[in-house]
């Protein structure tokens, strides 16, 4: 997905807003502004490696939009970052964090390395020059960076540890805590919010448990596939199974698994751990036998006779290919952009109901913003207080998606990007 290729999907949503505010020449002229992103920073961080010689590897931070808050992104580690890709994700995370009612805009960062082929040592020293050079454009009122692909707590530590080192530098007298809100997806000693590495799951299970309720259905009926079982496949599973859902298949980068009895989600993955791979981990009730289901690719698992088929690893997985394959009457967009333009209006045209990416997976960003609150308010959140008031946060972003595809008889993708759209416009008036 494109940057361009993202802003068309806006372009969709356009007369909408034309017909729902009844200002033609603003919203045009906000379209105008939303094009470009705000700020475009390109770095080239050199780094000591362990044999002493210098490599130099490319980075980026975008800030696409601030209309509604300081900036909120990621930060990916990854061989094949580049700019118009980070572009794509800081636009996208403008319009999430709008969605879901943060008063914060959108930005994203990322180096291109492949992290696996640096020491620890010499990650650390990469993460750290990356903040010398973006140090200036951070902080918790101008952009708070957070873990994205390759990057976890421990990387957050670092940034953070840096951060602060250059703040004292600077003789900048400003409370410890505070300047720790400039990152989030930290450790708990460093400031981190409990259920973080649950809240992306976690939000999903809410999401879908409100779609459940609006259509009437029985969950404890409803069959689920889901394609990932990484930490946002299988938190969410594992949500789901304690809510009564019946999960029948699951699927990891390799190979995927499928019983018409449901498995059970947490002995899958200490399956998986003793085994290295899913293939084989058939576990049901107390136990897991090889002869309670059958292996699967990832192809086949979206293809199944399923109520509930969730993507929640790779992006453009569905396809027009695939599309009229599809057999789920719902899906649930977990991983970024897993439907294809030309899939979506297929699925559109079959009636299969698609809860997009920026609603459905907007969990973790959500809890992101409870840590950068904790920090300043200098507050520590139990867990049970993190996701009641992350369920607060996402039954009200349905809601309102909800209300707005029942009255203007659009779909959620559409309602999602309408309503998302319309709060950042609204903060626009006040702008100009």
């Amino acid at each position: 997905m494109t940057y361009e290729d993202t802003l068309k999907k806006l372009e969709r949503v356009k007369e909408i807003l034309i017909r729902l505010t009844n200002r033609k020449e603003e919203i045009e002229n906000f379209y105008q502004i939303l094009k470009f992103p705000q700020r475009v920073i390109k770095v080239n961080i050199p780094l000591k490696r362990d044999k002493g010689e210098i490599e130099i590897f490319e980075g980026y931070r975008v800030q696409h939009n601030n209309f509604l808050g300081p900036y909120k992104g990621g930060i990916r580690f990854f061989p094949e970052v580049n700019e118009d890709e980070i572009k794509t994700l800081a636009l996208i995370m403008t319009l999430k964090c709008s969605l879901v009612n943060l008063p914060l805009g959108g930005g994203k960062g990322g180096i291109k390395v492949d992290p696996k082929n640096l020491s620890e040592n010499e990650l650390k020293n990469l993460s750290q020059e990356y903040v010398k050079m973006i140090f200036d454009f951070i902080g918790p009122e101008r952009d708070i960076p957070a873990p994205d692909v390759n990057t976890n707590s421990q990387i957050m530590d670092w940034m953070t540890e840096k951060y602060l080192e250059i703040t004292q530098e600077k003789k900048e007298k400003l409370d410890k805590n505070y300047l720790r809100a400039t990152f989030t997806g930290k450790s708990i000693q460093m400031g981190g919010s409990e259920g973080r590495e649950e809240a992306t799951g976690k939000g999903g299970a809410i999401v879908l448990n409100e779609l459940v309720k609006k259509l009437n259905l029985d969950r404890k009926k409803l069959t689920i596939a889901i394609q990932g079982f990484g930490n946002v496949g299988y938190n969410l599973a594992k949500f789901l199974f304690e809510e009564g859902y019946k999960i029948i298949a699951l699927s990891d980068s390799k190979s995927g698994i499928y019983s018409q009895e449901e498995f059970d989600p947490s002995l899958v993955m200490k399956c998986k751990k003793t085994k290295g791979m899913i293939s084989g981990c058939y576990c049901i009730g107390n136990f897991c036998d090889s002869n309670l289901g059958k292996d699967i690719t990832n192809e086949d698992l979206l293809k199944l006779d399923v109520d509930i088929l969730i993507p929640a690893a790779l992006e453009n997985v569905i396809t027009k290919n695939n599309a009229y394959q599809i057999k789920a009457k719902i899906i649930l967009e977990m991983a970024n952009n897993p439907i294809t333009d030309e899939a979506d209006e297929i699925l559109n045209q079959r009636g299969i109901i698609v809860v997009p990416d920026i609603l459905a997976n907007a969990g973790g960003v959500i809890v992101s913003y409870f840590e950068m609150v904790q920090n300043i308010e200098k507050r520590r959140w139990n867990k049970e207080q993190i996701f009641k008031k992350l369920e607060e946060y996402l039954v009200k972003a349905f809601n309102e998606v909800w209300e707005l595809s029942q009255k203007e008889k659009i779909n959620l993708r559409l309602a999602s990007l309408t309503n998302s759209l319309y709060k950042i416009f609204e903060s626009y008036l006040r702008y100009y």
